[in-house]
């Protein structure tokens, strides 16, 4: 199974601590979702022979677009890609787009799946962050998409910034439970070199964060979502049953993906692909029917090291009988042997031929994973 990624990069106004590729201004917005139709002809190849079950418009802020622009996106994604067995198509969106006209048209358009950027119930940390939108539109817009009749819903969370209080957390996590809604993704904020909130907590205009209040609100994430009815089913992701990422799965358990747009990343088994992240020289390059992209050919360590770091993250695991059929017994040796100190002290379980991180070792997942990867 695979999936396809369209970015879209554009936004009103930039998040502080956002270093994705996007820009504010709308004005080769046109010629931008042209040269995607163009890149879906020119890709149109990538993923044949796999199944496509995902479709994910990501950004930037897709909501921006018109019902128009959806469809004619998705039509061109019909002509040249093989789309029966699609399965999820999301649609990322900020509170502040889905207004009740905008929910309406989005009605007739193929989206069955919202990605809502919530990211706090708090003013305060609304504004720490620059968001776009304030609390009631937060709540506003769930109700919305739910009132048109969209169960498959996600919204993003953030945690550990210093203006949310541990009370707060727990009431932004009591509100995910409170509304209904079936996802969750939930991230420490981390501070991004170039971004508006690096440069402002390095003038002391705005407070640093406290990497001791962000594990303990994680743990109080830990404790509480799944206890209410979502699943932990990979680090930063909870879901009830029917209800996990098809889209990200891609992702998490090395299957080929097809990213169109700038800035956009693609798998094809061996090689990491990236768009340019210039939206001009992007249009310009496929215009002349050329692709501006660089790549990295992986070799078996680095495949194996990707392995190990996203499915260590998931609740399945670490599958070992798959690293020994698609990388070698030698490393299933390999992270046995390196894996045991983390098994003695209760971070790592073994489940069968699965090893799968405990609550203690999600605290520290990514250095668990750097100590299994094998570097020749």
């Amino acid at each position: 199974m695979s999936g396809i990624y369209i970015h879209i990069p554009f936004c009103k106004q930039q998040c502080h601590y956002c270093d994705f590729h996007f820009s504010t201004s709308l004005n080769t917005k046109e010629d931008l979702l042209n040269a995607l139709k163009h890149e879906m002809k020119i890709q149109s190849s990538f993923l044949k022979g796999t199944k496509i079950r995902t479709i994910y418009f990501g950004g930037g802020t897709p909501s921006i677009l018109t019902q128009d622009e959806i469809n004619a996106l998705f039509n061109s994604l019909n002509r040249n890609f093989e789309l029966d067995n699609l399965e999820e198509i999301t649609i990322e969106a900020n509170p502040d787009d889905l207004t009740e006209q905008k929910v309406k048209q989005l009605k007739d358009t193929p989206i069955n799946r919202f990605s809502i950027g919530v990211q706090s119930f708090q003013a305060k940390d609304l504004k720490y962050m620059n968001r776009a939108h304030n609390v009631q539109q937060a709540y506003d817009s769930i109700k919305r998409v739910q009132n048109a009749g969209w169960e498959n819903i996600t919204v993003d969370l953030i945690y550990g910034t210093p203006t949310l209080s541990h009370e707060q957390w727990q009431e932004n996590m009591q509100t995910v439970i409170d509304i209904n809604i079936p996802h969750l993704s939930a991230y420490g904020l981390t501070v991004e070199e170039k971004t508006p909130l690096h440069h402002a907590i390095k003038k002391g205009k705005k407070l640093p964060l406290d990497e001791n209040k962000s594990k303990i609100q994680f743990e109080m994430l830990m404790d509480f979502i799944p206890n209410n009815g979502l699943e932990q089913y990979e680090i930063s992701n909870f879901a009830k049953k029917g209800y996990e990422a098809k889209h990200n799965g891609s992702y998490w358990t090395d299957e080929k993906y097809l990213g169109l747009g700038p800035s956009a990343h693609s798998f094809d088994g061996k090689r990491r692909i990236w768009n340019i992240s210039n939206n001009i020289r992007y249009i310009n390059s496929i215009n002349r029917g050329k692709l501006n992209n660089d790549f990295e050919l992986l070799s078996k360590e680095q495949r194996f090291n990707e392995y190990v770091l996203t499915s260590l993250r998931t609740n399945k695991g670490c599958n070992l009988d798959y690293i020994k059929s698609r990388f070698g017994p030698f490393f299933v040796d390999f992270v046995t042997f390196s894996v045991k100190k983390r098994l003695n002290n209760g971070e790592i379980e073994q489940k069968k031929r699965f090893l799968v991180l405990t609550k203690k070792g999600k605290l520290v997942a990514d250095w668990i994973a750097s100590e299994l990867f094998y570097i020749n």
